[in-house]
């Protein structure tokens, strides 16, 4: 019968058969690829536009916990707040319970043996190493240690970075073999990768928070204020 009949194609046509078929797969698998790739831009920009978004900034990229301990710690140690805050974000993101494969503990990575020096320069008869992982002590010590590299290297904020990380000795050292005084600002020529990348991350972060808090803190100061003069002119 004639629905049982076979259509015969020569080698020309299935090859040309062949092609056609695997021209129009390809076709669909770049269109497929086309949606696919601009379904991915599309949700990228979304979360770019999320991110840029300042109160998305604050409580998922930029937190700012343990404000309270972290001003006044500042202020005791003469030490910027938003230079703590973003010491404590690159060191351990606000974890409190934050531990390096170095032994470095708690909120602001600090070394034990170098936590029971800053307790002997604060005769503070009360520390033993299981409080690093409080963060009113962890935040104390940290700052008062940015506090004393802030001294000793004349407010130089890329090396009292540099030696938060990689040990005050080190970059003494590095300042004396490559000449460097206390104006030095020349991040890039830091010895060490790490420390080098650390700095950067810090510097980077201490002005972000500047930008994210600094005015709402003055807000906050304002506001302070001026509660003070009227419960003190009521």
């Amino acid at each position: 019968m004639a629905g049982d009949r076979q259509v015969q194609y020569t080698k020309e046509e299935r090859e040309l058969r062949q092609q056609h078929l695997l021209a129009h797969m390809e076709a669909k698998r770049r269109v497929v690829s086309f949606a696919v790739g601009m379904c991915v831009l599309l949700a990228a920009f979304v979360a770019f536009l999320v991110l840029q978004h300042e109160d998305v900034q604050r409580n998922y990229i930029y937190p700012y916990e343990y404000r309270e301990y972290i001003a006044e710690y500042g202020q005791r140690y003469d030490v910027d707040p938003y230079l703590v805050a973003a010491v404590i974000k690159t060191e351990s993101k606000f974890k409190s319970n934050a531990k390096s494969s170095h032994g470095a503990v708690g909120l602001m990575q600090l070394m034990p043996e170098t936590a029971v020096w800053i307790a002997g320069q604060l005769e503070d008869m009360q520390f033993s190493p299981s409080r690093l992982q409080e963060p009113l002590c962890n935040i104390r010590y940290g700052t008062w240690y940015l506090g004393s590299l802030q001294e000793e290297f004349r407010g130089n904020e890329v090396l009292m970075l540099a030696a938060y990380n990689a040990g005050r000795g080190n970059v003494l050292e590095w300042m004396e073999k490559y000449g460097w005084g206390y104006d030095f600002q020349d991040i890039s020529a830091i010895p060490f990768r790490e420390t080098e990348e650390y700095v950067r991350s810090v510097l980077k972060n201490k002005a972000k928070y500047h930008q994210l808090y600094e005015d709402k803190d003055m807000e906050k100061q304002v506001k302070g204020r001026q509660q003070n003069s009227n419960e003190h002119d009521s």
